[in-house]
């Protein structure tokens, strides 16, 4: 099979497609032919060594697939070959087959595609697990998304939507808002302007956000956070921007606010079932209409490195997915 091979730790132009043999499932697993994978901001820290999870080299990148199961592992119920499932993983992803744990495989309904149920399982995944199990995010409340163009903050848009918040969306320029305006944001933020809090103080009448959803950090967080309401909901998604920001601790108490992380995968770990349950909330609203998960770019598998250095270079708007069949669109 071909598979996406990260030989040794660097930037994206470094990894290579290859021909390797087919994964077996161990005892508990499942092998899956790929049909796509997701393609998201942790692919790119993890083949520099720079993500938490270090797997040893060799291995292949991406954390996020559809496909068909192909074969059980010993001790594998509920699931039958032939059966569609999607799922979040560490790595394995970039590849025409892989084999994970059965527990973080969720069956796919008719009426998702392959490439939006990939782009569902991580960013959609920790964007609902974020909103609501942690941020207790509600209808009528005011969200505020930082990196709200990309692909977590697309979601954060759909999602907030969904529930029935008011959504403010930042991002750094007017192209990357307009993605935004489209995706239903009911605010436009540009943060790499001057007095950008002056622009959330306005939206928001002088209350500031109920809930801010952080997937960047680096110098937009303590602007966020001192913007935020009482009894406000700061969430800890990711560092994008690079930098781990330290924040005055004065401001979570003069604002009444928690600060509170998500950390999805470790989530889907100690939490399979809850997450299996959440997953399939997602498909479902998918397959009735009332979600459409943004994907802007579909690549095929042998142009990995160029997908994973448009999301390095944050131009892409939305999310990214490999296919792995014949005549993939560019």
């Amino acid at each position: 099979m071909k598979a996406v091979i990260c030989r040794e730790l660097g930037p994206p132009s470094a990894l290579r497609v290859e021909e390797v043999p087919d994964p077996r499932p161990l005892a508990g697993q499942v092998l899956v032919r790929v049909e796509a994978a997701g393609v998201n901001f942790p692919d790119t820290l993890i083949i520099q060594g720079r993500y938490q999870h270090k797997p040893a080299l060799p291995f292949t990148p991406g954390a996020e697939v559809c496909g068909v199961v192909e074969a059980l592992g010993e001790g594998v119920e509920g699931l039958a070959v032939g059966t569609r499932v999607a799922a979040a993983i560490t790595h394995g992803g970039f590849a025409e087959r892989v084999a994970f744990d059965a527990t973080k495989a969720v069956a796919v309904p008719d009426g998702v595609s392959s490439e939006d149920a990939a782009a569902l399982c991580l960013a959609y995944g920790t964007v609902l697990h974020g909103l609501e199990d942690r941020g207790a995010l509600r209808a009528g409340e005011t969200l505020l998304v930082l990196g709200a163009s990309g692909g977590v903050g697309m979601a954060a848009i759909q999602i907030g939507k969904l529930v029935g918040a008011r959504v403010l969306a930042a991002a750094s320029s007017a192209e990357k808002l307009e993605a935004c305006r489209e995706a239903g944001a009911d605010g436009l933020i540009d943060y790499s302007a001057e007095g950008w809090r002056e622009t959330v103080r306005a939206l928001t009448e002088g209350r500031g956000p109920d809930v801010v959803f952080d997937p960047v950090g680096g110098p937009y967080t303590e602007p966020a956070l001192r913007s935020i309401g009482w009894r406000g909901r700061y969430l800890v998604v990711g560092f994008a921007a690079g930098e781990i920001p330290r924040i005055p601790l004065n401001l979570v108490l003069l604002k009444n606010c928690a600060v509170t992380g998500v950390l999805y995968g470790e989530f889907t770990r100690r939490e399979p079932e809850a997450n299996r349950a959440m997953l399939a909330r997602l498909f479902g609203w998918v397959a009735s209409g009332r979600l459409q998960p943004a994907v802007s770019q579909r690549f095929p598998l042998e142009r990995a490195a160029e997908a994973l250095e448009v999301l390095g270079a944050r131009r892409a708007t939305g999310k990214l997915v490999l296919v792995t069949h014949a005549g993939a669109p560019g």
